[in-house]
């Protein structure tokens, strides 16, 4: 069922009459506000000053979801400074989440897109889809689908190893 209203949500979106936005390498990463798993309210750019970023969308109905976050997990554990990443949960089902993400162990902050509205502003057509956004807030790549712990660890690294840039 819940596959089902994933599927129809993402229908919804791409009929629309709007044109999805134009995320695209070098844009500007659209600003967003959204709840945690404790209830905190986490806000983009502004709690990431002049800091690289992953943001994963993500459904827990979504096995290739699953399975891109336990690869994103090992490579997040096993880096000696890892790039932050906010883990955004489309969908309404809470629960099933936050059970997902106890049983995965996250390290990383989840937070929850229950209508959609930053997954649309993203442009996002297709879960998972990770973006990989730079120092100065720009989209610098993003990966449709579900990527595995080296994907995501090179993404991270050439994120990482870009020359600084200061934030506007």
């Amino acid at each position: 069922m819940r596959r089902l209203l994933l599927l129809v949500w993402l229908g919804l979106a791409a009929c629309s009459d709007e044109a999805p936005p134009q995320v695209t390498p070098g844009s500007a990463a659209p600003p967003f506000s959204a709840s945690g798993l404790d209830g905190r309210q986490l806000a983009f750019p502004g709690e990431f000053p002049g800091k690289a970023l992953a943001v994963v969308f993500w459904n827990e109905a979504c096995p290739p979801c699953i399975r891109e976050l336990q690869e994103i997990e090992q490579v997040h554990r096993r880096s000696a400074h890892p790039l932050p990443i906010l883990a955004i949960h489309v969908g309404q089902d809470k629960t099933s989440a936050a059970a997902l993400v106890h049983r995965l162990g996250l390290g990383f902050p989840v937070l929850f897109d229950e209508d959609g509205a930053i997954a649309r502003r993203y442009g996002v057509i297709a879960l998972p889809t990770t973006y990989f956004i730079d120092p100065a807030d720009k989209l610098r790549s993003k990966l449709v689908g579900e990527a595995d712990a080296v994907s995501f660890a090179r993404q991270a690294l050439d994120l990482i190893a870009a020359p600084a840039v200061t934030p506007r």
